[in-house]
C-alpha cells in the first residue's frame, strides 16, 4: 500500500511579496528550500494562518539568503505581505517505509524567514 505523508514543512514563514502579475507559484529563498529539502518545481500546499486560505502550487527558486517568500499569480490573492504561512510538501511511499520516515521541519526566525 502506498500512502502520502508529510515530507517537508516550513512552519510560520512570513509572506514578503505578493505578485499578481506573475505566471504563478511560490518564490522561496533557496536557503529555506535547502533546509526543508524542497526542490524547484515541487508541489506544495500553503496554509495561511492569518486568513485560513489553503492553496496548492509549485516552488520557484528565490535568491539565496534573501528571506523571499512571494506568492505569485492567482496565489497572490490568497495572502498579503506580512501574513504567516505554513509551506508543506508530501511524499508517496510504502506504508512500512512511511512509518520509519522522518520529515524535514524547519522554523524560520520570527519575522525574518532566516534560518536559526
Amino acid at each position: 500500500m502506498i500512502i502520502e505523508i508529510l515530507k517537508s514543512k516550513i512552519h510560520r514563514a512570513v509572506i514578503t511579496e505578493a505578485n499578481l502579475n506573475y505566471v504563478g507559484s511560490l518564490t522561496l529563498d533557496e536557503d529555506l528550500m535547502d533546509a526543508a529539502n524542497i526542490i524547484e518545481g515541487e508541489k506544495v500546499s500553503i496554509v495561511n494562518i492569518n486568513n485560513g486560505e489553503r492553496i496548492e502550487t509549485y516552488i520557484i527558486k528565490g535568491k539565496r539568503g534573501s528571506g523571499t517568500v512571494c506568492l505569485n499569480g492567482p496565489a497572490a490573492r490568497k495572502g498579503a505581505v506580512g501574513d504567516i504561512i505554513i509551506i508543506i510538501s508530501y511524499a508517496s511511499m510504502e506504508f512500512e517505509e512511511a512509518k520509519k520516515f522522518t520529515p524535514w521541519v524547519i522554523f524560520p526566525k520570527e519575522g525574518t524567514n532566516q534560518l536559526p
